[in-house]
C-alpha cells in the first residue's frame, strides 16, 4: 500500500485547477524541448504527448483508451501519439499531429511545457519513443492572471471528433488521482524499476468526482518478489489500469513535479 509523504511538496496542488503561474512551475521541472539534430534518433520514432488539462477546474491528464480493433495494446490506456512520418517537422510535431488525429485537437491549443524524459523503446524494442508534456487550452481562452484557473476543457466535447479506428474512449484522470493509495499497485517496469500502476476503472465514467488524496506519495520500494510487468492486457485482476510504458510516464512526471518521493 502506499504510503503519504512530506519529503519534498509537490509544485502543483491538485485540488486547484491549473493556472499559468502553475504551468511554468511545471514548465522549470521539466527537460527544454531540443532540436532533433541534438538527439540519438533510432531507424523508427515515435512522440506521445501527456497532455495537462483541467476539466470542470480540476487538473489531470487526457488519456485515450485504444480502440479495441487496434493490433497492438488493444483496449488499453494510452497516450495520443504514435510513429514519426516524413511530413512532420519535428518529433515534437509528431506529437502534435498525432493528437489532433486522434483526438481531434488542433495542435494551436496545445501549450507544449517540455520534455518529459529521454526516449524508451516500445514494448517489442522496435521503437524509441520521445514524451513531450502540454497543456490543453479550451477552445475559447480567455486571458487571466497569473493564478487565475485557466479555462476548463470538456470531455464530452472531444468525444464526438475522435478518431474511432484508434480511439474507443477518451477520460480524465484527475491529478488528485496519482496519489490515492487504493488505485496503486506496486509493480516492475523493465529491468525492475519500481512503479505505480495506477486503476482508472471507475473513470470511463465522466460523472466521477476527482479523489481526495495526499499530494505526494512515496515511490514504490524495489522487491525480487514481483516480477516485471508484462505490459500485455489492460492490468492486473481484470481491471483497467495505467501501466507498462504508459504508467512509467506518469510515474516520471510524478516525480517531476514532486508528487512521488523517491528514498
Amino acid at each position: 500500500m502506499a504510503s503519504t509523504s512530506v519529503i519534498q511538496q509537490s509544485i502543483v496542488n491538485v485540488g486547484k485547477p491549473l493556472t499559468r503561474a502553475s504551468l511554468r512551475r511545471i514548465a522549470n521541472a521539466l527537460k527544454p524541448v531540443v532540436p532533433d539534430s541534438s538527439r540519438e534518433l533510432g531507424d523508427k520514432s515515435a512522440a506521445v504527448l501527456l497532455p495537462l488539462c483541467n476539466v470542470r477546474d480540476v487538473p489531470g491528464i487526457l488519456l485515450e483508451v485504444r480502440a479495441k480493433t487496434m493490433r497492438t495494446h488493444s483496449g488499453e490506456v494510452s497516450f495520443p501519439g504514435g510513429r514519426v512520418d516524413s511530413t512532420d517537422e519535428s518529433i515534437v510535431a509528431a506529437a502534435l499531429r498525432e493528437t489532433h488525429e486522434e483526438l481531434g485537437i488542433p495542435p494551436a491549443r496545445v501549450e507544449i511545457l517540455g520534455e518529459l524524459t529521454e526516449a524508451e523503446t516500445n514494448m517489442h524494442k522496435t521503437m524509441t519513443v520521445w514524451p513531450f508534456v502540454g497543456f490543453v487550452h479550451a477552445p475559447t481562452s480567455a486571458i487571466t492572471g497569473d493564478d487565475e484557473p485557466l479555462p476548463s476543457i470538456s470531455v464530452a466535447d472531444i468525444m464526438p471528433h475522435i478518431s474511432p479506428d484508434e480511439v474507443h474512449n477518451v477520460f480524465h484522470l484527475p491529478l488528485s488521482a496519482l496519489t490515492s493509495p487504493a488505485r496503486l499497485r506496486s509493480s516492475m517496469f523493465r529491468g525492475q524499476r519500481p512503479y505505480w500502476a495506477i486503476d482508472v476503472s471507475d473513470l470511463q465514467d465522466a460523472n466521477v468526482s476527482a479523489d481526495l488524496a495526499a499530494s505526494t506519495v512515496g515511490f514504490p520500494s524495489y522487491s525480487r518478489d514481483i516480477p516485471d510487468d508484462s505490459e500485455i492486457g489492460i492490468g492486473m485482476n481484470d481491471k483497467l489500469e495505467v501501466w507498462g510504458l504508459t504508467g512509467w510516464y506518469v510515474n516520471l512526471f510524478m516525480q517531476r513535479v514532486h508528487m512521488c518521493s523517491v528514498d
